[in-house]
């Protein structure tokens, strides 16, 4: 991955590293309060021989000695000779084991200083355990080096730095302990975000919807949460981003084939809510828009919503023309004051698939070519049902919605793969849902509008993310 990919990913996952931080914060924290502050007290020692003369050789020799016998010394501090001997000294409440735990010794480096180290809960204590293995430990030296009772010791350890009473814990710390937890809580969640990258299988841009596909993109739709509420943008709000958006598809799809403009157009997705009915009427309204006389055909009479979205009545359409009780041309009904007829789907059938691949839907829409100039049709999902490919089997072309980060690449390569077994041409793609900003919105145009504001020309500019228009505006003069 490049550097600007990373950066995209944490845009993209930020709730997820976020989250990671703050639980990984929270357990540091939790750790700071219940841990139970420890104080440490340290006191040195020297460790050295008496030369037997004042030779240089001897000095040498002594020094050697005296690092040799260091480096042993620092073992032997936590011995249970030394422990034994302080525990009965201070009468500690602990085994001489549990005090050897407590107690550490090193050496300090390119000397024979010793320094030992003792810790405990409580300061005052520390530095008393501290001072009595000091004076444990010399008297152990002494009487482990003396060849003989009534003979010297050759080797003498001095404290020459008295344990001093510890004035703050050395544990918990609570600066480096909620830094490591914020470490940690990145790294987890960079980890987590980078596998949920790389497993997530859905489709979130139109470089991987095309190699999926094999089809181009006719046009990207910004995600509105009120188009459950307004479906019908380009009728409702024209001037919007979103309504610029279904005319940039409406452009695409006129000129994704001259030689072979399609007329017989089907709307399908893959599955159900990837909005392809929202799609579908708001492409028949910018075609009519544009002067083309449009038939829009309900062709999901298992789940129809054209009806419900145009506002128009639906008890009386499709089935009712293909089981002969009723013309087509009366079934029709017209759509606002643009060249726009809606067909809706009339009574739900118990054999949708049945009577959509009937000799009397080929009639129809045969009838229907002559009556228009497009004639598209919204059809049923893909792969729940069949009734989407036998549309497509009949029409000049498919048109494949959807749903940014929701739909699938198995989905969609489905989907492909059960229109290319009708032999049925996929005349390209939607992109539905997408965000309008963000590391998904990617610029590749310029677009823009105008309105009126105050009584001066207000210019509405849009920069065009993947056919999703960002706008801004300026008042001229």
């Amino acid at each position: 991955m490049e550097l600007r990919e990373y950066f995209r990913l944490i845009r993209t996952q930020w709730k997820l590293l976020l989250l990671c931080v703050v639980v990984a914060v929270a357990v540091a924290a939790v750790v700071v309060l219940r841990t139970t502050p420890t104080y440490q007290s340290t006191a040195t020692l020297f460790v050295g021989v008496t030369p037997a003369d004042d030779s240089t050789t001897s000095a040498y020799q002594g020094s050697l000695l005296s690092q040799q016998r260091a480096r042993s010394y620092a073992d032997l501090v936590r011995g249970e000779a030394v422990t034994t001997a302080v525990v009965k000294q201070l009468r500690l409440p602990m085994t001489p084991a549990e005090l050897s735990a407590r107690v550490s010794a090193r050496i300090l480096p390119d000397t024979t200083l010793l320094e030992i180290t003792t810790t405990d809960t409580a300061p005052a204590r520390a530095q008393r355990i501290n001072q009595a293995v000091s004076r444990q430990f010399v008297a152990f030296a002494k009487d482990l080096e003396r060849p003989d009772a009534r003979s010297p010791s050759p080797l003498r350890a001095t404290v020459v730095d008295s344990p001093s009473r510890p004035d703050s814990p050395v544990a918990p710390r609570p600066v480096r302990t909620l830094a490591l937890g914020l470490i940690a809580g990145l790294v987890l969640g960079t980890g987590l975000a980078l596998l949920r990258e790389l497993l997530d299988r859905t489709i979130k841009n139109t470089e991987a919807l095309n190699a999926w596909t094999g089809a181009p993109n006719l046009g990207v739709i910004a995600h509105d949460p009120q188009a459950q509420a307004k479906p019908l943008v380009v009728h409702l709000e024209p001037r919007s981003p979103r309504s610029e958006s279904f005319r940039q598809l409406r452009t695409n799809l006129q000129f994704v084939d001259v030689d072979r403009r399609p007329k017989r157009i089907v709307v399908t997705s893959s599955v159900p809510a990837e909005g392809k009915t929202t799609t579908t009427c708001n492409l028949a309204i910018t075609l009519a828009q544009a002067g083309r006389r449009v038939v829009l055909v309900e062709g999901d009479i298992r789940r129809p919503r054209l009806a419900e979205y145009l506002g128009i009545e639906g008890a009386v359409g499709l089935t009712s023309v293909l089981i002969g009780r009723i013309a087509a041309e009366d079934a029709l009904q017209p759509w606002g004051d643009i060249p726009l007829e809606v067909l809706a789907s009339g009574p739900l059938p118990p054999n949708p698939s049945e009577l959509l691949q009937s000799r009397a839907m080929e009639l129809l829409l045969g009838d229907l070519d002559r009556r228009a100039d497009v004639v598209l049709v919204d059809a049923p999902p893909l792969l729940p049902v069949t009734d989407a490919s036998i549309l497509a089997r009949m029409a000049d072309g498919t048109v494949l919605v959807v749903r940014h980060g929701s739909t699938t690449a198995d989905q969609v390569d489905a989907a492909v793969g059960n229109l290319a077994k009708v032999d049925a041409r996929l005349l390209g793609t939607v992109l539905n849902m997408a965000p309008a900003r963000g590391p998904d919105a990617r610029t590749y145009g310029y677009g823009y509008d105008y309105g009126r504001d105050g009584g001066r020309d207000a210019v509405v500019e849009g920069v065009v993310e993947d056919g999703v228009v960002g706008v801004r505006s300026r008042t001229t003069g």
